[in-house]
């Protein structure tokens, strides 16, 4: 494109000088503007374009317009080079609007606004007269098509309100035929309404004297039923007390044959275990003992009573609870937080409970004895899920009694002469079960026979 000479630049700048719009451009012709600086817009390179609108290079007209019309009218106004760019443009697309602008005389059927829109982006003599001219014409005609438009609308109000005065008219004329029916239907309501009522108020006279004659009968009614619902209730609590008398007894008789059976089967078997243990413990010939080798005395050779205390093991020595597994029926009953507490306090108490059971089930398939290990339930906020190791009975107290009482339960239940250990070094519980007949050990007895396992 050839690039305008300066004294061209002069001339048009000192035209604008002379010629300056006083007032904003028409709404419409600048929206016609917009829409000749976008069309003309693809045909500039983007070097040719203000540096503000190059951004817009590769928008489609539409979106140009959209986007960037602000942009472009005011790179129109203060960039003389663009205008005169953009003009050419527009004298290669409208070539006989442009001449005719050129020479003055524009053609007197085009659209003002094109006009106007076209002078102010070629900027030829008077053009600021064509802008206003075209602005007052916009004017004039949105003036006019505002009238039409009221015209119109009025004329449709006037149609409307004749409508609806006939509307209203036919309307009016079918309510009143309607309420003179509706005043004749009420007055035989009325009518009919005031039989219903005489009726209704005989009705409720006889309901009343229905409703006295039911009262009285439901009332000697109830009074029959509560006596013979309180007579029922009393035979149904006496023969309650019979029933529970006689499943109390049988209950007790069974439970008493039961336990009875159970106390001397178990002190049968200790008896006979005993004497089997101890006849293999004596290794005696049955036909070797005399009445003489019963007198105490001391033979040459044999241990006096101070030497046979002097072989006797202590209470510490983990020998002595060997020794008492070894009694035949053994049961060895533990009193489970004691031991773990005085043994490995630091753990939490699953890993205590844990760590005890696992050494008492090695203890018992060693020696065979019965063990039984309780330990206190009071702080358990949910069932222990726990399962009992092999040989070896897990108890937890119940809610209101503690491992101790629990544990004296367990040595009362035995039967007198069976062997019972109990594992606790907490006095109160050692003393109640020595009263039941059990022997009572440390818990650090058992702590160091568990550590041998």
């Amino acid at each position: 494109m050839e690039q305008p000479d300066s004294g061209a630049e002069s001339a048009e700048a000192a035209g604008d000088a002379v010629e300056a719009l006083d007032r904003p451009l028409p709404e419409g012709v600048r929206r016609r503007v917009v829409a000749l600086v976008s069309d003309a817009f693809g045909g500039l390179t983007v070097t040719e374009l203000p540096a503000q609108l190059r951004q817009y290079a590769r928008f489609t007209p539409t979106r140009r317009a959209k986007f960037a019309g602000n942009a472009m009218a005011a790179a129109l106004e203060n960039d003389a080079l663009f205008r005169q760019r953009i003009g050419e443009r527009l004298k290669e697309g409208q070539p006989e609007l442009a001449a005719a602008l050129e020479s003055g005389a524009p053609p007197a059927a085009a659209d003002p606004v094109d006009v106007a829109a076209a002078a102010y982006v070629l900027r030829p003599a008077g053009w600021v007269k064509l802008v206003a001219a075209a602005g007052e014409e916009a004017q004039r005609a949105h003036a006019e098509r505002a009238d039409e438009e009221s015209r119109r609308e009025l004329e449709r109000l006037r149609e409307e309100l004749v409508r609806a005065r006939a509307q209203t008219k036919d309307e009016t004329e079918r309510l009143r035929a309607e309420l003179d029916a509706a005043r004749k239907e009420a007055e035989s309501l009325q009518r009919k309404l005031r039989s219903a009522v005489n009726e209704v108020r005989r009705g409720e006279a006889a309901l009343r004297r229905s409703r006295a004659e039911a009262d009285a009968v439901r009332a000697e009614a109830a009074v029959q039923v509560s006596a013979a619902e309180s007579e029922s209730r009393r035979l149904k609590a006496r023969l309650g007390e019979a029933e529970a008398s006689v499943e109390a007894g049988r209950r007790a008789a069974r439970e008493g044959r039961s336990v009875e059976d159970m106390r001397l089967r178990l002190l049968l078997d200790t008896v006979l275990d005993a004497a089997s243990g101890l006849r293999r413990e004596l290794a005696l010939p049955p036909s070797s003992i005399r009445p003489a080798d019963g007198v105490d005395a001391v033979e040459p050779g044999r241990m006096s009573p101070k030497d046979i205390a002097a072989r006797a093991l202590s209470e510490t020595d983990p020998a002595l609870l060997d020794q008492l597994l070894a009694l035949p029926q053994a049961h060895l009953i533990i009193d489970g937080y004691n031991v773990t507490k005085t043994g490995y306090p630091q753990l939490p108490l699953e890993k205590q409970r844990l760590r005890l059971l696992g050494g008492l089930s090695m203890l018992a398939a060693q020696t065979g004895a019965e063990m039984t290990c309780v330990f206190d339930g009071a702080e358990l906020a949910a069932p222990v899920l726990l399962a009992p190791p092999r040989g070896v009975r897990v108890l937890f107290s119940k809610p209101g009694v503690t491992a101790d009482e629990l544990i004296r339960q367990l040595a009362r239940a035995e039967p007198p002469g069976r062997p019972v250990v109990v594992v606790s070094t907490d006095r109160e519980v050692a003393d109640g079960v020595a009263k039941a007949g059990a022997r009572p050990v440390a818990s650090a007895l058992l702590l160091k026979r568990l550590s041998r396992v």
